[in-house]
């Protein structure tokens, strides 16, 4: 199918040799002649590429900017080309700031503009096969692990399959709350709706509402939120502990009403939305401290699920290194690796947690192509040595004293050999050197939790 291209000038000559010029390249087009028509046709299907003049009228707007605006925030994939006869080197750098994909002036060499459309079709082209494929690999991913969390959450989505109820899923960052909504999402009555997910931590308190409740503009058009385009589906809040304050009373009223107004709109919008929401945080502490709102919480904590580090269920590694083996293996048309020697990766505490792993095992089909165990063992190590948490950081205890850095030594020590021994407590202490009634009142003393 070819892709489809918009053209926006208010020279009809101008329009009309860029029509000719873009069809012969095999693109299909759209004309516009202004601003308002422009409007039109982008709220009515985004184009692919947008070739955009500056000046739509005889006003001192730059109309042009806005539509580049406009259409950067429905889609910020879509290239867009500006042309101009009255350009200079100011409108060449905002265009440029708001996202334009080139500049280009009047009178137009036709070479050079085919050149940036083609270059914009393939740019558009690429990061739609992308997109595509880390989608259909992300839910080709499976929850895979054999610990006792890891059963309980598979138990917990299947009893979610048949209910609209909101689910909260906290764990640390990288350990797959993302992957359990959408498992949701696959299972439920919703699963041929719409799943949209609307990031708190990368959202300022600007955009969020804009992101999440939509606008409509003076002109007429419509920016569409994550809320009216996941009506009938699943909206995943992710970080919810970041909205902002003055947002969260907003997203108390919608739980209640199940409607909201657009911003600067007049009539109340109706929604039939799941929502989810995750965090890593301590919600309860971020109540008590005033930043989230305690009835807010309750409203969307009707289901819980929490997610443990991947360094409290070692046992899931093994397993989640074979299964991403074959999995990104196929997607790099690479032959399957084994990796021989599994202690130095059950050892490794996984600050990044399941994304860690994943990166790694990337990182080795990629640069280890074959089955050579020594490059293999040089690549685990070289990655996980730059973020081992097990390193004792001695520029972070000098503003200790010397009791308190040296406990913070043995805490991060002897935690370290405990994992390593599955809580064992006669292995351990036979490891370490010391007698196990000893290293239970040495547990005791530093705060350390015994495993259970």
């Amino acid at each position: 199918m070819a892709n489809e291209i918009l053209i926006v000038d208010d020279n009809p000559d101008i329009r009309n040799i860029l029509n000719e010029l873009i069809s012969d390249l095999g693109y299909k087009t759209r004309l516009a002649a202004n601003y308002q028509q422009a409007l039109s046709e982008i709220d009515k299907k985004i184009p692919d590429v947008a070739v955009l003049d500056v000046k739509l009228s005889n006003t001192e707007n730059n109309e042009g900017l806005k539509l580049l605006d406009h259409i950067k925030n429905k889609n910020k994939d879509i290239p867009v080309i500006i042309i101009s006869g009255h350009g200079n080197i100011e409108m060449a750098v905002d265009s440029l700031r708001l996202g334009a994909f080139e500049f280009i002036q009047k009178p137009f060499d036709k070479n050079r503009l085919t050149n940036f459309i083609n270059r914009a079709v393939e740019n558009f082209n690429l990061k739609k096969e992308n997109k595509s494929l880390n989608e259909k690999l992300f839910h080709s991913f499976d929850i895979i692990g054999k610990s006792k969390n890891i059963l309980n959450i598979k138990d917990q989505i299947k009893h979610l399959s048949s209910s609209d109820s909101r689910v909260f899923i906290t764990g640390p960052i990288g350990s797959g709350k993302e992957l359990v909504a959408r498992k949701i999402h696959l299972i439920s009555k919703r699963k041929n709706k719409p799943f949209n997910i609307i990031n708190g931590a990368l959202l300022n308190s600007e955009k969020y509402e804009r992101e999440l409740f939509g606008e409509e503009a003076s002109d007429g058009s419509i920016i569409y939120g994550a809320l009216e385009k996941s009506s009938g589906g699943i909206l995943l809040i992710d970080e919810v502990a970041e909205i902002p304050p003055e947002t969260q009373s907003k997203i108390l009223r919608v739980l209640i009403d199940q409607k909201f107004k657009r911003i600067n709109g007049k009539h109340d919008i109706n929604v039939d939305v799941r929502i989810i929401c995750s965090t890593n945080k301590d919600l309860p502490s971020e109540i008590q401290t005033g930043n989230f709102r305690e009835d807010l919480f309750h409203r969307l904590n009707v289901f819980n699920i929490k997610l443990d580090p991947l360094n409290k269920r070692i046992d899931d590694i093994p397993l989640l290194i074979e299964y991403f083996m074959e999995k990104l293996s196929e997607v790099y048309n690479i032959k399957k690796i084994d990796i021989k020697d599994y202690n130095y990766l059950m050892n490794y505490d996984w600050p990044g947690n399941v994304r860690e792993l994943r990166n790694l095992v990337e990182r080795i089909i990629i640069l280890s192509p074959g089955q050579n165990q020594d490059k293999i063992n040089e690549i685990i190590k070289e990655s996980l040595s730059k973020t081992s948490s097990h390193e004792f950081n001695i520029s972070e205890n000098l503003s200790f004293t010397l009791r308190e850095a040296r406990e913070n030594f043995e805490r991060e020590y002897l935690s370290s050999q405990l994992k390593k021994f599955s809580g064992n407590i006669s292995k351990t202490a036979k490891f370490v050197g010391m007698e196990r009634s000893a290293l239970h009142r040495k547990l005791k003393l530093l705060g350390i939790k015994e495993f259970n």
